[in-house]
Parts: structure tokens; C-alpha cells; sequence
């Protein structure tokens, strides 16, 4: 049939499962019933067909034929994975969305079996599912709605539908049989063919896949369970085989050797897939004492003898029970009981067997390193002037083991002992202990070591380190602990009084972050200021400046590092708050280091660092301070290696927006202010930020959370305390409608650029999208702007053009003052044009404007001299205080929410007394509706995705990305 021409919109319609065999060819079908708007296709036009379905009719149902989507697995399930975050999904979109997600969560636990299908195909299904699982696919089934499995079974039997939990678990086994398509199949199933997509016969498989069937259809499963018994042993059996404990008296003895030597015995047990409460011996089931066989099924002996054949391949030791009349047990050696403490149980719980042992026996070995010991070199026994300096490595923290079993510490001694009596189970303190010795042997091999002070200091605080590769727990003492807990508040710090030079008074908020900043840079600790933009960041660290030269410890000159832009604004506010200390710009052809004074402040920018950090490195600093610190997130650049080169007492980091992207950038910042805090680049991004981005482990983000807290202060305006300094803020979007010459260069654009796209190789499709984008967002803002017009006629071509001349006529009869903000130079020189043939009085700011030139500009505008001001986005949304401005308008969308918001932020900020009315101009129908769409509804993902403009609309399928761009309406 002929291909509809709208673009395919999953959250809008019906979804229903159609089973296939093998189980990758199953799909699913998208449909609306009729009287809906009709459902285009999703790629090509292949993809759109006629459904069979049962739907409602009168006061019953009947069969109808209905439009429909159907996609195949591999292009499914993306399509389900994202539509679960859309709120308006029908219930049936939704429920196979959320088995989707069931199914993936399997899939990444390894819950995938090879074998063949009835047909002799190569299939995987998903398994083996425990109880728990079994009983999530249950509930899941129930919730199943009529939509979801709406299609009838057979011609033959039209209106009876499929079973929902039978349904699910065939749609689990399908994608079961599409994830793991990939040349690392092989080295599961030893046969290259379960990585191929295309359905293949391998009968000689047979055999093979009939034994791992076996393992996914039972009804029964079994475990072993350990029982140790012999001379001043109690019978340790049945009571103590599901848990652990530890127990014991307080006398001490040395490991007992000698005697008769204890006996071990591994007891077979049957459990019920069905039923977990179900469980018996495999005596039980092989004798005649009633109920249990019966309730474990008629082929539970069967069952359990291929189970057993499995664990025995997996653990050798367990082969005679499979000679033996009634398999009920077997007696184990020293050495097998040895090797089922370490590889032996691992190896039986990949065949699904689980290990009991006798609760009555210890055998919780722990070992962690003990951080701040007496004995260090360095000795700092107090938080203060001895503590070692974080900014070198030179002084080494050391650090010992420590051991224990269940809560008693072992002394080395005892160590010692234990790993030399080479047994599994031995007595100590009258207790039997039951431990591997190969673990005890490796234990008593560690060595006491050595770390950095920022090492010991990051093991304080998040109870963990890295040694040898291998993570283990830390127990901090000495100064450590003192310092972790004066970092975190459990010490409460006393509030830093307001320096008596400061010419100005704090707020509350902002007095406590000169008292964080005193406590944490008084400390040797450097840390990042990241309050939202206009909370007054400057101020405080204006006040940090002052009070730090009341200590000769910490007095010295600051160097401040800033954009070029912000040096005006940081002098301004140095002579307005502290007119009494000396500042100076390091900039310029005549910049030099004389005669540096104590209190002085020396202002100079990133450029000049890069060109200048050898002279700057051989001054002595008291403080040096990074603002707009979001400029050095790339540590391999070389402002950042730069910056890296001066020394100082203290470094502090300000930003108000320390992740714009990723966590990588949040350790470039953090590992300038305090070397060596979240390790290197690489242990970072494997330790934490795929985990915490990933959001795959809680336990890392907890960790990093401890590790960083105490060197990051982040206040936002919405924060209790803060939003009643602060007027309130109002953000409206405005949408207008293309006029006919926009629309037509838009749907021009669009249908050329995508029939290019389709053929071309991935780096030219890519170069082939952004140019599209780019050249989209022109024409929605004016078609001189795209069509490259010196001497443009404005009026009547543009949409925005028109609401930003009615917008502005209200405003300016208010007497309001107004920034425009613009992503385009080219854009603003048009705009700036048409205002002045309006008559109305406009100044433009972009990044070619001098210095000297650029501070007249804010003055006049401030000084309410120039009612518009008109602002290039890049050289002008950060740093700016104009508060002035009571409305903010954005003529076209970046992409990025953080950049927009700061842009904003040069209005809403501290100083502002009336309200803020923020204006954002979006093309109704294009694609800047639809991003402005995204940033509302999902503003997670656009922080994820969208944080790189652009380019990370590069890798969309192409029909995400005609979705994404097709003009629908918005055309007058």
C-alpha cells in the first residue's frame, strides 16, 4: 500500500506484540482505530500495513482491519525504550514500553539461554527465571490491557485472544533472541551462528540445546547444603543452612591444629521454581514419606538428576551421587571443602546451585585499611597548621591492615596462625572458623603501605580506596578523621564575621559561604563556588580576599582569572566593596608584577594566562581564583595546562554551572582546586562518571557524593533562604507562524537536504545535518538572515520579526529596559538596522567589542541612557551585571537550557528589585518547536543530549530526524 506522508509518532497510538518464529521475526505493530487520525509509516513504506484486530463494537467486539506500523524487533525496541518517558502514551504503548524495560533488565543480568527452537532454528530465550522474576512477569501480565494483545490467534478462532502472561514471556524470549546478535556470541554458545540476525537450521545442535532446555523448563532446582561434624564439633546441619552469624566467647586461644580432624558432608537439596517456601531433601523425594514428591511434581526426580548432572560437570566432587541409588549426600575431603570456599562455589552458582553453610561457624574474614595512624612521618595529630599541604605530594600518609572475623579484630599473630595451619576449619577464641586458605595465605601477604594526604583524605571520606588495584574499606583515624569530620559538619563550624573593610553588608546565604570558603582554603583544601549566576559570587570572594589577610598565614596577593569581558565588572565591584585594596589588570601590552603588595588583587584573563604563566607562576600567591571556571573543563587544553602552573596557598573555582555536559568536566574543575581528589582522568571515568551517568550504581554516585560535597557549594535561586532576596521571575514561550516565504524556504530546505542525506556516507550525513539545522533556524528567524541579503527589506517576512516589534512597542510605552539575545551576529547587525529605522534606541555587544568600549555600553544601559540592549549569546551571556533590564527575550533557541538560563541570569540576579518577564520566539510547526517541546517535557534529556547543540542530532535515524524537522502548519 502507499505510504502515508505524516511521520511516524509511537506515543500516539496502540502497540500489540505479533509473535514470530523463530522469536527474533516477532514485531510490533503501532495502530489507531479508525475514525483516528491515520497512522504513517515509520521508515518505508514497507513497514505500513492492514491489522487484523478485535476492537470494541456496540456493547461487544467484532474484528476490523486497521492501518498499523509494524516494526521488527531490532527496531522496536528503541522505540519502546523511549516512549516510556512520554506521559501522553495510550496504556498498551505504555505496558509493552514497561515490558521492554523488564525484558532489558534480564537481558543485563545475563539472563540469556541458547538453544534451538521446534523448527531447528538457532534462538535464544530469556533464562533461567527465578522466583522472583516469575513472579514479576505474573503481575506485569495481569496489568496487561485489551489493546495490547488485540489480535485475534488464528483465522479460525477469530475472537480468541493470546494468553497475556503467555504473550509476555514469548515477547521476553524474542528479545532475548535480538540482543545478543553480535560476534561476542560466539564465545557463549562456541557456534558463530547465535550472533547472526538471519534465521539458521542446526540440527546437530540438538543435543546440546536439549540439555540447556532442560535447565530453562524446570520445575525444580537444588542447592547443597554443608554439614560439619567430629570431635568437640556440635552436629552442624539442617538448623544453620541458610544464613551466616557470627557467635562467640571472649577467651582467647590459638588456632587448634591437632586432633582428630572434623568430617564434611554435602547434604542434596530440592527446591520448587514455582513455590519458593517448597524445599526438601533429595532423600525425601526418593523415599516414601508422602506429600513432598507429589508436591514437587511427577517428573521431579528426572528433573533433579539432570540438575545434578549439571553441577556435577560444574564441581567434579559431586559426580558419585549420580552412581548412587538415593543421591542424598556425599562426604567431602579437607581439600574439596578448601576449593568449595573459593572457585567451587562460584563455579556451582553459574550452574545455579547455591551453598549453605553452618551459621554456626564464622567465616567472615574482613579485611580493611587503617588510614592515620600514630606512626606516620608526618604526624599532623590535629586538623590546622600540621596538617600536610594537599596542593604537593611530598609528604606520604602511611597506612596498615587490618583483619577481623565477624566483629573481633584478629591480631597478626593470629593471622599468622590461621594461614598456617592450611585447613578449612580450624578453632579459635572457642570458636570453630571456617575459612579458604588460599584467602587467609593472600591476607597475610599484604604489605603496610603508603598514600598521598589527598589519597587518605579521600578514603576518610568516602569509607574506601583503591590499593593494588582492588577496592577495599578504609577506617580513618588521627587527622584524617579529625578532618572528615570538620568537612562534612559534624564539627559545626563558627561563622566567620563579615571583614570590617567590606563595604557592603552579606546576606545570610552569603555569609555562609565565606565561612565555607575561610574554613575550607584555611585548610590548604582548594574548592568550587558553583551558587547560580547572580547570587553574588564576586562579593563573597571579595570578602574570602579580606578576611584571609587577617591571618599571616594566608595573606597574600589574589590572582584572579576571568574571561576578558569580566574584567571591568571584577574592578568595579573591587573598588565598590573593598576600596581600600590595591587592584590592577594584568593585560595588555604594558601589564607587569611590580612591586606586588600583600592585599592586592591582580585581574588578568585566560588569554593572557596562556601567553604570560611564566611570569605569573613565579609570583607568590595567597589565593588564585578561576572565574567562569567552566572555561578550563577540558584539562588538556591550554588555558587549563596553564593554569595548572601557578602555585598559590589556596585555589578556588567559580561557576555556575560545574556540569554542562558530563562529569569529566566536574573533575577538571575539581582536580585544579585540590590535585589528586578524584583520582586520574581515566580511574574517574571507569570508577564513577559511567556508573553515576549511567545511573546503573547507586553505591558510586554515594560514594562520589561523599567525595565531593565537601569542595563544592552549590546554592540555586529556587533554595529556601535564598528566593525571597530575589523578586520573581515569569517565563513565557511565544509561538508565531511562518509568513508564506518562510514556510516554502523551510519545506525546501528540509526535502533536499534529506533526499542528500539518504545517500550519503556517515561524516558527510553528518556535515549534510548541521548545515540543515543551522540553516532552519535562519529562516525561522528572518529569510534575509539565510538567504545572505546586504541590503535586506525587513518588514512583513518574518513572524518573530513582527510579535518582536509588537512586544517591543509595549514595553517601551511601559518604560521598560530590555535585553535581546541572539545566537547570530549576522541576525543582530539586521536587528539593530530595523530598530534604528523604527526609531528606537538599540546598542549591540558581540565578541569584537574593545574592553573600554564594552564597559561604556553596560554603564549606559544601566544608567537607563539606552532602553534595548541587543546581545550576541557567546560574548555576552556570562559574567554581565544588568539589572536594568526587567524583561529578557530570546529570539531564537539554544539548544542548551544552561546557556539560556545564564543569559537570563544577567538580569535575575542579586541587585534586582523588580520582577523578571523572560520572552523565548519559537516558530510554531518546526523543529524549534519541537526542541522547545523537549526542554519542557524532558528536561533530563535535554540536558543529556541537547548539551551539545547540534552535533548530538547528528547520529538520529533518519526518520528520528524528519520527525524531528518536517513543518507541520504554523504557516499563515
Amino acid at each position: 500500500m502507499d505510504a502515508p506522508s505524516e511521520i511516524f509518532e509511537p506515543a500516539r497510538c496502540r502497540a500489540v506484540f505479533l509473535p514470530g518464529a523463530p522469536a527474533r521475526a516477532g514485531g510490533v505493530a503501532f495502530w489507531r482505530p479508525y475514525g483516528e487520525e491515520q497512522v504513517p509509516p515509520a521508515a518505508p513504506p514497507a513497514s505500513a500495513h492492514r491489522l487484523r484486530l478485535v476492537v470494541p463494537h456496540g456493547t461487544g467486539v467484532t474484528l476490523a482491519r486497521v492501518p498499523a506500523v509494524l516494526l521488527p524487533m531490532w527496531d522496536a525496541l528503541p522505540v519502546l525504550t523511549r516512549t516510556r518517558a512520554e506521559p501522553d502514551a495510550h496504556r498498551s504503548t505504555a505496558f509493552w514500553s514497561a515490558a521492554t524495560l523488564l525484558a532489558l533488565r534480564c537481558a543485563a543480568r545475563g539472563l540469556l539461554l541458547p538453544g534451538l527452537s521446534p523448527e531447528g532454528h538457532d534462538v535464544w530465550r530469556m533464562g533461567p527465571l527465578g522466583a522472583q522474576d516469575i513472579e514479576q512477569v505474573r503481575r506485569l501480565a495481569a496489568s496487561m490491557p485489551p489493546e495490547a494483545h488485540a489480535v485475534p490467534l488464528d483465522e479460525t478462532t477469530p475472537l480468541r485472544l493470546p494468553d497475556p502472561e503467555r504473550l509476555l514471556r514469548t515477547f521476553l524470549d524474542a528479545v532475548a533472541d535480538t540482543l545478543p546478535r553480535t560476534p561476542a556470541a560466539s564465545l557463549v554458545t562456541g557456534d558463530p551462528l547465535y550472533a547472526a540476525r538471519q534465521p539458521q537450521l542446526a540440527p546437530e545442535l540438538r543435543a546440546w540445546a536439549a540439555e540447556v532446555s532442560e535447565a530453562h523448563d524446570a520445575r525444580v532446582r537444588i542447592s547443597l547444603r554443608i554439614e560439619v561434624s567430629g570431635p568437640g564439633l556440635p552436629a552442624l546441619g539442617p538448623a544453620g543452612a541458610e544464613g551466616m552469624e557470627t557467635s562467640g566467647a571472649e577467651a582467647s586461644a590459638p588456632p587448634d591444629g591437632g586432633g582428630s580432624k572434623p568430617g564434611f558432608r554435602a547434604v542434596l537439596q530440592v527446591h520448587s521454581v514455582s513455590d519458593p517456601a517448597l524445599v526438601a531433601d533429595a532423600a525425601e523425594i526418593w523415599g516414601d514419606r508422602g506429600d513432598p514428591p507429589g508436591a514437587f511434581g511427577p517428573h521431579a526426580r528426572m528433573e533433579t538428576l539432570l540438575a545434578l548432572r549439571r553441577a556435577a560437570r560444574a564441581w567434579p566432587p559431586l559426580a558419585p551421587l549420580l552412581s548412587a541409588g538415593v543421591p542424598d549426600a556425599v562426604d567431602l575431603l579437607e581439600e574439596e571443602i578448601a576449593e568449595l570456599l573459593g572457585e567451587g562455589t562460584r563455579a556451582l552458582a553459574n550452574a545455579g546451585v547455591e551453598v549453605h553453610w553452618p551459621k554456626e561457624l564464622v567465616r567472615s574474614l574482613t579485611i580493611h585499611a587503617v588510614v592515620g595512624q600514630p606512626q606516620e612521618e608526618a604526624k599532623p595529630g590535629r586538623v590546622g597548621s600540621d596538617t600536610p599541604s594537599f596542593l604537593s605530594a611530598d609528604t606520604l600518609v602511611s597506612f596498615t591492615w587490618s583483619f577481623g572475623l565477624g566483629d573481633r579484630r584478629l591480631t597478626r599473630e593470629e593471622l599468622e596462625q590461621l594461614a598456617e595451619a592450611d585447613r578449612p576449619l580450624v578453632r579459635l577464641r572457642d570458636q570453630w572458623v571456617l575459612l579458604d586458605p588460599r584467602e587467609l595465605r593472600r591476607a597475610r601477604a599484604r604489605q603496610d603501605g603508603r598514600m598521598t594526604p589527598v589519597d587518605a583524605l579521600s578514603a576518610a571520606l568516602t569509607g574506601s580506596t583503591e590499593i593494588d588495584g582492588r577496592r577495599v574499606d578504609v577506617r580513618s583515624t588521627g587527622w584524617p578523621a579529625a578532618l572528615r569530620e570538620r568537612l562534612t559538619g559534624a564539627e559545626a563550624p563558627e561563622p566567620v564575621e563579615q571583614p570590617a573593610t567590606l563595604d557592603a553588608t552579606l546576606r545570610d546565604y552569603q555569609r555562609r559561604g565565606l565561612t565555607w570558603l575561610a574554613r575550607t582554603t584555611a585548610l590548604g583544601l582548594g574548592c568550587c563556588l558553583a551558587d547560580d549566576m547572580g547570587l553574588g559570587k564576586t562579593v563573597t570572594l571579595i570578602a574570602l580576599h579580606l578576611h584571609r589577610q587577617t591571618d599571616p598565614s594566608s595573606a597574600g596577593p589574589t590572582l584572579v582569572v576571568c574571561p576578558t569581558s569580566l574584567m571591568g565588572n571584577w574592578q568595579r565591584e573591587i573598588e565598590r566593596f573593598a576600596p581600600g585594596a590595591p587592584v590592577r589588570r594584568f593585560h595588555g601590552a604594558r601589564r607587569d608584577l611590580e612591586d606586588l603588595a600583600d592585599g592586592e588583587f591582580v585581574l588578568t584573563t585566560y588569554g593572557t594566562l596562556r601567553l604570560d604563566a611564566d611570569r605569573l607562576g613565579r609570583a607568590t600567591w595567597g589565593l588564585v581564583v578561576a572565574d567562569e571556571a567552566q572555561h578550563v573543563k577540558n584539562p588538556c587544553s591550554a588555558t587549563a595546562r596553564a593554569l595548572r602552573t601557578i602555585g598559590a596557598r589556596a585555589r578556588v573555582a567559580l561557576t555556575g554551572t560545574p556540569v554542562e555536559n558530563n562529569l569529566s568536566e566536574l573533575w577538571a574543575i575539581l582536580d585544579w582546586t585540590t590535585p589528586g581528589l578524584l583520582g586520574r582522568p581515566g580511574a574517574f571515568r571507569t570508577r564513577y562518571a559511567r556508573s553515576v551517568e549511567g545511573g546503573g550504581d547507586p553505591a558510586a554516585a554515594e560514594r562520589l557524593t561523599r567525595l565531593v560535597a565537601p569542595f563544592l557549594l552549590r546554592r540555586r535561586k529556587s533554595d529556601p533562604g535564598i528566593a525571597p532576596e530575589l523578586p520573581p521571575k515569569t517565563e513565557t514561550d511565544h509561538p508565531v507562524s511562518l509568513t508564506e516565504e518562510q514556510a516554502g524556504l523551510y519545506e525546501a530546505v528540509v526535502r533536499e537536504t534529506l533526499a542528500a542525506i539518504a545517500g550519503a556516507d556517515d561524516m558527510a550525513r553528518r556535515g549534510l545535518i548541521v548545515k540543515m539545522l543551522t540553516a532552519l533556524k535562519q529562516i525561522c528567524n528572518h529569510p534575509a538572515q539565510y538567504l545572505r541579503e546586504e541590503r535586506p527589506r525587513t518588514a512583513g517576512r518574518s513572524g518573530k520579526l513582527e510579535l518582536l516589534d509588537e512586544l517591543l512597542d509595549a514595553l517601551l510605552s511601559e518604560g521598560a529596559s530590555v535585553l535581546l539575545f541572539t545566537q547570530y551576529v549576522s541576525l543582530a547587525r539586521l536587528l539593530e538596522q530595523h530598530m534604528a529605522a523604527r526609531g528606537v534606541p538599540s546598542q549591540f555587544l558581540h565578541g569584537g567589542v574593545p574592553l573600554a568600549e564594552r564597559d561604556a555600553m553596560v554603564r549606559r544601559f544601566q544608567d537607563g541612557e539606552i532602553p534595548v540592549f541587543l546581545l550576541s549569546l557567546r560574548a555576552a551571556g556570562t559574567g554581565l551585571n544588568l539589572t536594568r533590564a526587567e524583561h529578557v527575550v530570546h529570539y531564537d533557541r539554544w539548544w542548551n537550557p544552561a546557556v539560556e538560563a545564564q543569559a537570563t541570569d544577567r538580569a535575575y540576579r542579586i541587585g534586582q528589585t523588580r520582577p523578571v518577564q523572560v520572552h523565548r520566539l519559537i516558530a510554531e510547526g518546526t523543529v524549534e518547536d519541537r526542541i522547545a517541546g523537549m526542554l519542557r517535557r524532558k528536561q533530563d534529556l535535554a540536558d543529556a543530549v541537547l548539551g551539545g547543540e547540534e552535533t548530538a542530532l547528528t547520529e538520529l535515524t533518519d526518520a528520528e530526524l524528519a520527525d524531528l524537522v518536517e513543518l507541520r502548519g504554523g504557516t499563515r
